[in-house]
C-alpha cells in the first residue's frame, strides 16, 4: 500500500466517524518555543491547554513534522530521519480510552477491502502504563488481546506530558511484531527493533506540576475534561505494509535513492559508505522540498540554517558518490512528483521550490570550489606540522568567507583524520555576534549604562505615547542623563538624554525612524531632539542637546515634533504597507516582510524571494500602488485582541513582538497589518510612489527602495532632464533612446572585441620562442619564467596551453609562466601526460609557487592556477618551481 493511500484511508476512516479533517499545518511553527513543527499534536496545543476553544469535539490530521537534533546521525542508521508524517486523531472532552482503543484496533485490523490496513491481529502487541488497569482491561476484555501480548511499562516509556506543568496522562502503544529475523521474542519490553511501535494513544486525564525530566514531577489531580491525542507514524506503517526492511526503502524515499543511482551509477546496498550517502540524500532532499514548500528559505540563522545545512549535506554526499555537476533539479522533481500526491501544493508551487533549491545548490557549489582548496591547504599544513586538530580560525574563515557550515567542516576534516577546534570556532562566532550587538546597542543607547534607564523606569514608570492624536503637548521631565550618566541638571551645550512622562515623539521601531523636534521648558530652556529610542521597553529616551538655558529633572516642559518630518515619514510608512501587499499579490505569500526602514520621503522594504523580481512585475506593482492612491482609501487604526486580528487576516510586521492587545492598521479594502507606527489619514495624501528598483541583500531576500510624495516628483523631474539631455546627444525622440543607445553600445563592444583579439594575438606570438628555449631537466622540457605585466588570467592560460602544445607529446613537458596584473602576481602551470607519468602534477607545482607568492591556488593535474599578494616574490617562486621539478624527476 502506497503512502498516499495510507494517508487517504486514515483521514477517510476518521471523517466517517465524525472527526473534522484538519489540513496539515505549515512546518513553520506558530509557536515561539519551536523552530519547526516536530509533533503531530503541536497545532492542537492551544486546545489541550485551554487557550482556545476547539473547532469541533473530534478532529483528525496527517501532520508534516521535522526533527533536527541529530542531523549528523541521519544516514548512519536506518532509523534516523528528519521529515516524517504523523497521523493523529483527537478528542476534546468527547470519547476517551475505550473509544480511542476501539478506533485504533478497527482501522489496523480491518481488511483492506473494508477500508482498513489489514494487519494480522496476532502480530500486534500492546503496552500500557504500570497502573493503568482501565486500559489493560479494555484491551483484554473489549478487544480480545491475549494477556500475554499486553505489557506494562513505566513512566519513562508509557506516560506523556509536554515537559511543563499542564495536561498529562498514561499512554498505550500498539507495536507490530516483524518476526524472528529482527531479533529475539519477548515483546516490546525486550526488543523494540523486532516489535516496532506504530501507534501511540495518549490519555490526557491528569494535571502535572513542575519537575525535571520525563519522570520527576508530581501529579496534581484530574483534569476537568479528559482528552485524547494519538499518533501513528505513517512511514513506520508504510514500512510494514510495503514489506521492506526500513523507512528508506518505502515508496517516498526509495524513488529518491533510485534517482541518485541514476545520476551517480552507485547502487544502494553495494557498500556501507555509499549506503550512508544514499540515505542522507534521500532524507535531506525530501525534507528540503517540504521546508521550501512551506516558505523556508536558506539562510544562516534559525530554520533557514536548518534548510541550508541539510541541503548542503545532501549535495556534498552526491559528490562523494561521484556526481560532478548539478543534481538538485532531478532530485527535487522526484520528491515533488512523489509527495505531490499527498500535498498537491508542491506541484502547484514547483517552479518556486525548484528556483530556491537550485539557487542554494549554485551558491554551495561556488563555495565548495573556493572553500575546498582552503580546507585542503589547511589540512595539509596541519598534518605537516604533526597536528591532529584543525584550528578554530580556519573553520571560522571557511564559515565566514565561503559559507561552509561548521558541520560540513567537521565532516570533511574527519574524513582526513582530523578533528576541529570547535570551541575555538564557537568563540570566534560569538565574538563576531558580540561586536554586531555592541554596534547596534551603541546606536540605540549611546553607550549609556542600561541600569540608568531601568532606574528611571522603576521610579517614574513608562512613557505615555500621545503621538497618534497630537503633534505636541505638555509633559514633565522625569529622567535626565548627561554623557550616559544620570544627572539632576544639564546646561547649555550639554548632550543629553531626556525621559518625559508623556510624549508626542515616536521612538524608532517597527522600521520607522524616530521623530525629531524640540522640548521647551517653562524656564525658557530649549532641547533640540535629534533621535528617540526605547532602550528599556516602554521608556522613550529623547536624545539631543541643550540649546538654551538649564534643564532640570522635574521641570514642566512642552514637547513638539517636527511636523513636516513626521508627515513625510508617515507617507513612507503607509507606502510600505501598500508595497508589501502589492508584492504579495504579485509574488504570493512567500514575499513576506523581512525588514524595512521608513524615513522622510523614502523607504526600503525587504521581502522573501528566491530570485530577482522581473522589471515588468516591478512596474505592475508600482502601477497597482499608485492606482490605490488615486482611489483615496481611508487609513484607519484599531486596537483589538491578537486572535481577532488573526481572524481578520492582519499581517504581522517583521521583527515585532505582540501582546494580547494589538494595533491593526487598515488601508481601505487593500491592506491590513499589525503596526504601531504612524500613518497618513488617506492614501491620496501620499501623492506619488516611485519604486527605484530591487536588489539582493542575502540568500532568498530582496530589497525594494522607493521614493514618496515630493521626493518621488523631484526624482522624476531629474529623470526628465536626463532624458532631454540624452535626446540632444543622440538626436532622437524619447521612445528611440533605447534602440539608439543599444546600437552605440553594440559598436563599442565590437571595437573592444577587435582590441582583445589583437592583444591575444600579440601574447601568443611569444609562444614559439618560449617553446624553443625550454630547459632540459633530466629529459623534461621545462618552460618557466615571467612574461609581460598586465596580462590577464585567461590570456596567460591560453599562452601556457599554446606553449605546451608546441612541445612534442612524447617528451615530458612543464610550462610555468608568471605575470603581475593589478599589482598582484599570477601564475598558470600546465603539464602533459608524459610529465604526469613522471610525477609532475600542475596542482602540486601551483601550490608551491602560490605559497611563495603569499597566496593560494589549485586545479587539476594537467593545468592549475594560483596567485598571491607579493609581486616581488615572482623570481623566488620561479626558483621554487624549478627546484620542485628537479627533486621530482
Amino acid at each position: 500500500m502506497e503512502s498516499a493511500e495510507i494517508r487517504r484511508r486514515w483521514l477517510s476512516f476518521f471523517e466517517e466517524r465524525g472527526h473534522a479533517v484538519v489540513p496539515s499545518a505549515s512546518l513553520i511553527a506558530d509557536d515561539p518555543t519551536l523552530l519547526l513543527v516536530n509533533a503531530g499534536m503541536v497545532p492542537f496545543k492551544p486546545y489541550f491547554l485551554g487557550e482556545t476553544k476547539p473547532p469541533a469535539p473530534r478532529a483528525t490530521s496527517v501532520q508534516k513534522c521535522v526533527r533536527t537534533p541529530d542531523i549528523e546521525e541521519v544516514g548512519k542508521t536506518t532509523r534516523h530521519g528528519t521529515f516524517f508524517q504523523m497521523c493523529g486523531n483527537f478528542s476534546f472532552g468527547d470519547y476517551f480510552k475505550e473509544g480511542a482503543i476501539k478506533y485504533a484496533w478497527e482501522l489496523l485490523t480491518s481488511s483492506v477491502a473494508d477500508g482498513g490496513y489489514g494487519l494480522e491481529p496476532e502480530k500486534l502487541w500492546i503496552t500500557v502504563y504500570l497502573d493503568d488497569d482501565e486500559a489493560e482491561t479494555i484491551w483484554r476484555e473489549k478487544i480480545g488481546v491475549p494477556a500475554e501480548r499486553i505489557q506494562r511499562l513505566g513512566k519513562k516509556d508509557n506516560f506523556w506530558s509536554m515537559g511543563v506543568p499542564g495536561p498529562c496522562g498514561p499512554c498505550s502503544e500498539i507495536n507490530y511484531d516483524r518476526g524472528p529475523e529482527f531479533g529475539v521474542e519477548g515483546g516490546p519490553a525486550v526488543n523494540d527493533e523486532r516489535y516496532v511501535e506504530i501507534w501511540n494513544l495518549v490519555f490526557m486525564q491528569y494535571e502535572r506540576g513542575a519537575g525535571d525530566g520525563k519522570e520527576d514531577f508530581p501529579i496534581l489531580g484530574d483534569l476537568p475534561s479528559k482528552n485524547i491525542d494519538t499518533g501513528l507514524g505513517l512511514e513506520r506503517l508504510a514500512m510494514i505494509l510495503q514489506g521492506v526492511q526500513n523507512m528508506y526503502e518505502t515508496d517516498t524515499l526509495r524513488v529518491v535513492m533510485d534517482k541518485a543511482t541514476e545520476l551517480t551509477g552507485v547502487q544502494y546496498g553495494a557498500a556501507q559508505n555509499t549506503d550512508v550517502s544514499m540515505r542522507v540524500v534521500a532524507d535531506h532532499i525530501r525534507t528540503s522540498v517540504m521546508l521550501i514548500g512551506d516558505g523556508v528559505t536558506p539562510g544562516n540563522e534559525g530554520r533557514g540554517y536548518v534548510l541550508r545545512r541539510i541541503m548542503r549535506r545532501a549535495i556534498r554526499n552526491m559528490r562523494l558518490m561521484g556526481a560532478t555537476g548539478p543534481v538538485v533539479q532531478d532530485l527535487v522533481d522526484v520528491v515533488i512528483n512523489t509527495m505531490g500526491r499527498q500535498y498537491p501544493e508542491l506541484v502547484t508551487d514547483r517552479k518556486r521550490i525548484e528556483t530556491v533549491a537550485l539557487a542554494e545548490e549554485a551558491a554551495f557549489l561556488k563555495a565548495v570550489k573556493g572553500g575546498t582548496n582552503i580546507l585542503d591547504t589547511a589540512v595539509t599544513e596541519t598534518k605537516a606540522a604533526g597536528g591532529t586538530v584543525l584550528s578554530g580560525d580556519k573553520a571560522f574563515l571557511l564559515h565566514d568567507t565561503w559559507g561552509f557550515p561548521i558541520d560540513l567542516t567537521l565532516e570533511m576534516a574527519a574524513e582526513q583524520g582530523l578533528s576541529v577546534d570547535e570551541p575555538g570556532f564557537r568563540r570566534l562566532m560569538q565574538e563576531q555576534r558580540d561586536r554586531a550587538k555592541a554596534d547596534a546597542k551603541a546606536k540605540k543607547t549611546g553607550h549609556a549604562d542600561m541600569s540608568a534607564y531601568r532606574e528611571i523606569a522603576d521610579s517614574a514608570g513608562g512613557t505615555e505615547f500621545t503621538g497618534y492624536a497630537t503633534n505636541q503637548g505638555e509633559s514633565t521631565i522625569v529622567g535626565l542623563l548627561v554623557n550616559g550618566v544620570s544627572a539632576p541638571a544639564a546646561s547649555e551645550g550639554d548632550e543629553v538624554e531626556v525621559v518625559l512622562d508623556r510624549t508626542p515623539f515616536y521612538a524608532e521601531g517597527g522600521g520607522q525612524l524616530a521623530d525629531q523636534g524640540r522640548i521647551k521648558l517653562d524656564s525658557g530652556a530649549v532641547i533640540v531632539v535629534r533621535d528617540v529610542q526605547q532602550p528599556v521597553p516602554g521608556v522613550s529616551v529623547h536624545k539631543g542637546s541643550v540649546q538654551v538655558g538649564e534643564v532640570t529633572v522635574g521641570a514642566s516642559a512642552y514637547a513638539a515634533i517636527d511636523v513636516s518630518r513626521r508627515r513625510a515619514i508617515a507617507r513612507a510608512h503607509s507606502a510600505t504597507h501598500l508595497t508589501h501587499q502589492a508584492l504579495r499579490d504579485a509574488l504570493g505569500p512567500t514575499a513576506a516582510q523581512a525588514g524595512s526602514e521608513n524615513s522622510p520621503g523614502r523607504f526600503r522594504f525587504d521581502f522573501g524571494s528566491p530570485n530577482a523580481v522581473p522589471g515588468s512585475v516591478l512596474t505592475d506593482v508600482e502601477q497597482k500602488i499608485n492606482d490605490v492612491l488615486s482611489r483615496e482609501l481611508d487609513v484607519t487604526a484599531e486596537i483589538m485582541s491578537i486572535d481577532e486580528a488573526k481572524k481578520q487576516g492582519a499581517i504581522a510586521e517583521f521583527g515585532e513582538k505582540y501582546g494580547e492587545r494589538v494595533r491593526v492598521v487598515t488601508i481601505g479594502d487593500f491592506s491590513k497589518e499589525l503596526c504601531g507606527g504612524t500613518h497618513v489619514g488617506n492614501t491620496a495624501q501620499l501623492g506619488l510612489v516611485k519604486l527605484l528598483g530591487e536588489s539582493s541583500i542575502g540568500s532568498g531576500v530582496r530589497r525594494v527602495e522607493a521614493l514618496v510624495g515630493v521626493d518621488a516628483y523631484n526624482f522624476l523631474a531629474k529623470e526628465h532632464t536626463v532624458v532631454a539631455q540624452l535626446q540632444e546627444l543622440v538626436k532622437g525622440r524619447p521612445e528611440e533612446l533605447p534602440e539608439k543607445i543599444a546600437s552605440m553600445l553594440g559598436k563599442l563592444k565590437d571595437a573592444e572585441k577587435e582590441i582583445e583579439k589583437f592583444r591575444a594575438e600579440k601574447v601568443l606570438q611569444a609562444a614559439a620562442g618560449l617553446a624553443q628555449n625550454a630547459q632540459d631537466i633530466k629529459g623534461v622540457a621545462l618552460v618557466v619564467g615571467q612574461v609581460a605585466d598586465g596580462i590577464g588570467a585567461d590570456d596567460l592560460r591560453k599562452l601556457v596551453l599554446d606553449v605546451r602544445g608546441r612541445i612534442p607529446g612524447d617528451r615530458p613537458a612543464v610550462v610555468a609562466l608568471f605575470t603581475v596584473a593589478n599589482d598582484r602576481p599570477l601564475t598558470v602551470i600546465a603539464t602533459n601526460e608524459a610529465a604526469r607519468e613522471r610525477g609532475l602534477k600542475a596542482g602540486d607545482l601551483v601550490r608551491t609557487a602560490a605559497k611563495t607568492l603569499g597566496g593560494g591556488g589549485g586545479g587539476k593535474p594537467d593545468v592549475a592556477q594560483g596567485g598571491g599578494q607579493n609581486p616581488a616574490a615572482v623570481p623566488e617562486a620561479i626558483s621554487a618551481v624549478e627546484r620542485l621539478v628537479v627533486e621530482t624527476v
